[in-house]
């Protein structure tokens, strides 16, 4: 597994085996131990190795769903 500053938030998204659920930046930067940053964007393409995807980022609700992937 690539290792980057993102495998504990990709780590908890696939502990979580959800179908689909929603995480606040807030929750997301208490996962991390870190903010969020524009970089989210070019690494979130990593977690489609960990079975999920990232869906709609909501610049106004400051929030992130994340999609399991389906087989």
């Amino acid at each position: 597994m690539i290792m980057s500053k993102y495998n504990l938030l990709w780590d908890y998204v696939q502990k979580s085996g959800k179908e689909s659920f929603k995480l606040t930046f807030a929750e997301i930067e208490s996962i991390l131990g870190m903010p969020i940053d524009h970089s989210f964007l070019s690494y979130k393409k990593e977690l489609t190795a960990y079975g999920y995807q990232v869906g709609k980022i909501s610049m106004k609700e400051r929030t992130v769903m994340f999609n399991r992937m389906q087989a």
